[in-house]
């Protein structure tokens, strides 16, 4: 190790399995050291290694916040059964609500809060207009783990007021020059079949020559009719079915030294829909509504494209010992909703949103005694959103909104005594909107045609965070953190109603959001236990609140959100894992804004931000070396906390919600070396039932069951 620099170091020795051990340590020119370190093996999942918690490697054990990973294991067994990330995420994360069962995640909030979603950094999230396209854009073949920063952070910027949802993207295998990996998967209902086979196929390539690593994967899939456990075709509104799937992926990387690195990743994601099926209504709370053969009007819904891409220089042991990274992204998006009537002539609304923006970030680390070593992380990033919301046929409904922000930021770490870890940090964002002049859009009511006069909008957010976790004992590992996040309000929604004729007079102002947490891990043998209790509290809201047309508005009263998380597992032997977890949140919001959320002007939150109590639990079973079956078993909890409105229904965000639970299997069997045999089944019991959009709506059209029992039936190759 000739290349390492004279200086003092904190030397981290373990890896994922084994309990990590740190030693200061001083070097001198001309030194020739000799250490030895005794590690131990762990079952605990905090030994996972994370980097989107603090925008610097640590492990979980490190981090004093609830951050869930989905690694790649996970993710794999998870595929089996959906490949929607959407159901991915909702079957695996406390706290995050459950999924729609369409290209729509309205309503899967995380902890009753906005999440930012990210490739690899890259925000997809369109703050400007909230198109809820976000979870669904890349393909879990693309995806090597998924790292979930639960409560307010501001770690990446806008968006996260509830927590991020980060997709790492695969990385290179290199222990050889070329590798491949081939995947071919037929789909359908296990009953009620007819037309709803389909297939998926993914092909990956990965490798090392000489300095020079890659990976790239292609993925296509094709779904047929998707069915409910009665058999009848799942309405095709922002529906799965009938649906193409495409996913391009490629990475590469060139080590100039040990020190010096440059890496390049592009990734395309496109979904469009075919159906020759139209809507017919049902009747909200008796019976669904389904998909019968029609004229669909319009063209094919669903994404376009979505194109991310990242270039990045990653430089280690610069002056100080510092690690620096320089990245510059770009990320263009556009996607296509329904035809409505809904606008005077009819016509199907877009989103377009190009981002680009560039991410300085460097880690000093530095050593006070051997008893007080740390770092600071600091740097700056820019980002420049331009959304947009026309209509197909070049209608305009939402203007261009053009967002530049640039943020400083500085994070610091302390290890105290080796087993006492604190961080504090403090993001300042300077915010700027431009709005064009624009004419609102006639509707089929008659309403709009107002001209409005746009302008530059201007705010500042400065975001603080701190929090404090204690690792000494592995039987209770106890962290406190205080978190802020912000986010703009929907922007795009507001400027398209807005009664106001000029953008200076609207009401823009972000919500800033404060995130009190207490939470543990512990292992106690062969079982591993964690919690978490949350306050997120904000005094601005950004609630949507449906008015007597159905038309959404945004409430900016003060807001409450509490709850909390817990997990368990049991290692009972290499061949049998059990575990579960639970979560539960509930908001109010203080309408009087009296700093007393139980007044009788108070009410609660919509169950479009507030998702019912979710509870989780798996089997994993390994009954000889080359079989695994993983049995999971989902339950959704009811929510009733509103009145029937004056004409007898419920109004959007406030139908009770009742209860569902669902069994969902896994199995993989090693018939060689190279190859394996996979299952997964959705729904194993075809059950007919409800998700919780489909009550909370409390509308007929979104009345709609989820899948009945559906299977993935495929085979992979590694050569």
């Amino acid at each position: 190790m000739n290349n390492i620099k004279p200086g003092s170091y904190t030397l981290r020795v373990g890896g994922i399995g084994y309990k990590a051990v740190r030693q200061p340590v001083t070097l001198n020119a001309g030194d020739n050291l000799n250490l030895r370190f005794t590690v131990d093996p762990s079952t605990s999942s905090l030994d996972e290694v994370v980097v989107s918690a603090s925008r610097s490697v640590e492990t979980l054990d490190e981090t004093p916040a609830s951050v869930h990973v989905l690694d790649s294991r996970t993710l794999q067994v998870q595929s089996q059964i959906s490949s929607d990330l959407s159901n991915i995420l909702a079957n695996t994360v406390p706290g995050l609500a459950i999924n729609s069962n369409t290209t729509s995640n309205v309503g899967q909030t995380l902890r009753g809060r906005n999440a930012l979603v990210m490739v690899d950094g890259i925000p997809q999230s369109t703050p400007l207009r909230n198109g809820s396209r976000d979870v669904r854009t890349i393909d879990p073949a693309a995806i090597e783990r998924v790292e979930v920063v639960k409560g307010a952070t501001a770690v990446y910027g806008n968006g996260a007021d509830g927590g991020l949802i980060n997709y790492i993207t695969k990385q290179p295998n290199t222990s050889k020059p070329f590798s491949a990996y081939t995947s071919i998967t037929g789909t359908g209902n296990l009953f009620h079949a007819d037309e709803t086979l389909g297939g998926r196929v993914s092909q990956q390539f990965t490798g090392k020559i000489k300095d020079f690593d890659y990976v790239a994967s292609g993925t296509y899939e094709k779904t047929g009719v998707m069915r409910d456990g009665d058999g009848e075709v799942i309405s095709p509104v922002y529906g799965l079915g009938e649906t193409n799937m495409y996913n391009g992926f490629a990475k590469a990387g060139y080590n100039f030294s040990s020190d010096h690195r440059v890496e390049a990743m592009y990734n395309y994601f496109g979904s469009r829909q075919s159906s020759d099926y139209v809507i017919q209504e049902g009747v909200y709370g008796v019976s669904p509504s389904i998909g019968v053969k029609g004229e669909v009007q319009g063209e094919p819904e669903g994404t376009k494209y979505n194109h991310n891409a990242q270039l990045r220089y990653i430089g280690k042991n610069l002056f100080l010992n510092t690690d620096l990274e320089l990245s510059t992204y770009l990320q263009s998006f556009y996607t296509v909703y329904g035809y409505t009537p809904y606008f005077e002539g009819g016509g199907q609304s877009t989103i377009k949103s190009a981002k680009n923006g560039v991410r300085l970030n460097l880690n000093t680390p530095f050593s006070i005694s051997s008893d007080l070593t740390g770092s600071v992380v600091y740097g700056a990033d820019y980002l420049n959103d331009e959304t947009s919301q026309p209509l197909v046929d070049g209608r305009t409904w939402v203007p261009e909104m053009d967002l530049k922000n640039l943020a400083p930021y500085a994070q610091l770490q302390l290890n105290i005594l080796q087993h006492l870890n604190f961080k504090a940090g403090y993001r300042f964002d300077n915010v700027s909107v431009n709005v064009d002049d624009f004419q609102q859009l006639v509707l089929a009511s008659g309403a709009g045609g107002d001209y409005v006069q746009g302008g530059k909008l201007k705010f500042n957010a400065s975001t603080f965070n701190a929090g404090l976790r204690y690792t000494a004992l592995e039987y209770f590992k106890p962290f406190v953190s205080y978190s802020q996040g912000f986010s703009m309000i929907d922007v795009g929604r507001y400027v398209r109603s807005a009664k106001e004729d000029f953008i200076s007079q609207m009401d823009l102002e972000p919500v800033i959001v404060n995130n009190y947490e207490a939470g543990f891990h512990s292992q106690v043998g062969i079982a591993s236990f964690s919690g978490a209790y949350f306050i997120s509290t904000s005094k601005l809201g950004a609630n949507l609140i449906a008015n007597e047309a159905g038309a959404y508005e945004i409430e900016r009263a003060p807001e409450r959100v509490e709850g909390f998380e817990a997990l368990v597992d049991l290692f009972l032997s290499d061949k049998v894992t059990l575990g579960a977890n639970a979560s539960y949140s509930e908001g109010k919001a203080d309408i009087n804004n009296n700093d007393d959320y139980n007044d009788s002007e108070d009410k609660y939150l919509s169950s479009l931000r507030i998702a019912p109590f979710k509870f989780t639990s798996y089997l994993n079973l390994n009954p000889v070396s080359n079989l695994s079956l993983n049995l999971q078993w989902v339950y959704s909890g009811a929510r009733d906390r509103f009145e029937p409105n004056a004409k007898g229904g419920y109004t959007s965000g406030q139908g009770p919600v009742e209860a569902f639970d669902v069994f969902n299997l896994a199995a993989s069997y090693q018939a060689t070396e190279k190859l394996s045999l996979n299952l997964g089944v959705e729904n194993l019991l075809d059950k007919a039932y409800y998700l919780p959009q489909a009550y909370w709506y409390g509308r007929n059209d979104n009345f709609t069951r989820a899948n009945g029992a559906r299977f993935q039936l495929g085979a992979a190759y590694k050569w």
